[in-house]
């Protein structure tokens, strides 16, 4: 019998080859909503932004949706989560002016609507700035030496000991609130935001077999906007302790992550390897009490 294709590092899934890795920044409020093509990323991370609301980076690599969307503005917190990509394409609209300089000098392949314009398009029935979408193909095409997927530190496989049952779980950020409640019949946890179900634009709710709650010091950060609220800055370099949630079951973890370029590992309390449910994950960096820097 021939052998079977090695797991992929970001999903544990059996996959043929190594494919290029695109991250993208994609708009998380009911204005952008429902967001096209996160169904088909291997990991996506939840982040906090200015005012105490989100924004995810997605990222794809065993699968690649045709369009996604919509996309938004980069934060100084991508810079520090994507060296452990190796160089990974990134997919956002525009930056603060004074962040420039650390984009052009961090640890990744530039396909902005600035630097691949030909690769957005606007669509129709959304307004701005939620209706920029984005050919992911296109986005690929217009970045020469980006890296393939590699091991980022996640470990796969059957169930951990000292899981307790849970039906849902909660992570509350100072003006957002995301719920993950346990689907045995779809064998994911379903995703609900400030209380509504998180719609795909495929169809269908959003739902992942295996959510990361990463807790991670969360402190203001040199960028501000117009209104002066300050960009959060999420320190995913260090150590922290962490909630997984797999199989209808929440287990205690720690993580651990020594430089920007190492990956992040996931370990029980028993000190043995957090391991995921094969599948998409989801990773919520949440601080350790909700702050608004």
């Amino acid at each position: 019998t021939p052998e079977p294709p090695p797991a992929h590092p970001f999903t544990g899934l059996p996959v043929a080859a190594r494919k290029p890795v695109l991250a993208a920044k994609i708009e998380n409020t009911s204005a952008g909503k429902p967001q096209l093509g996160l169904k088909s990323a291997d990991i996506v991370y939840v982040e906090q932004v200015e005012a105490g609301l989100t924004r995810l980076m997605a990222i794809f690599s065993s699968k690649l949706p045709p369009k996604i969307g919509p996309v938004r503005s980069a934060r100084i917190s991508d810079l520090h989560i994507l060296p452990q990509f190796g160089k990974p394409a990134l997919a956002y609209s525009g930056v603060q002016t004074k962040m420039i300089p650390k984009v052009q000098a961090a640890s990744l392949v530039d396909v902005s609507d600035s630097r691949a314009p030909g690769a957005y398009f606007r669509q129709p029935g959304r307004y701005a700035p939620y209706n920029l979408f984005a050919n992911t193909r296109q986005l690929l095409a217009k970045a020469p030496g980006v890296s393939k997927a590699k091991d980022i530190g996640f470990t796969f496989g059957d169930v951990p000991e000292g899981g307790v049952p849970r039906k849902s779980f909660s992570v509350r950020y100072p003006a957002a609130r995301f719920t993950f409640t346990w689907s045995q019949d779809a064998g994911r946890w379903m995703i609900w935001q400030d209380g509504k179900k998180n719609m795909a634009a495929e169809g269908g709710q959003l739902g992942a077999p295996t959510i990361v709650v990463q807790y991670a010091k969360t402190e203001r950060s040199e960028f501000h906007d117009l209104n002066q609220s300050y960009t959060p800055l999420v320190h995913s370099v260090g150590k922290g302790r962490a909630v997984v949630l797999r199989d209808g079951q929440a287990f205690k973890a720690t993580w651990s992550r020594k430089t920007e370029e190492d990956g992040t590992v996931f370990t029980t309390e028993a000190g043995e390897p957090m391991n995921f449910a094969p599948g998409q994950v989801w990773v919520v960096l949440a601080a350790p009490k909700p702050v608004i820097p």
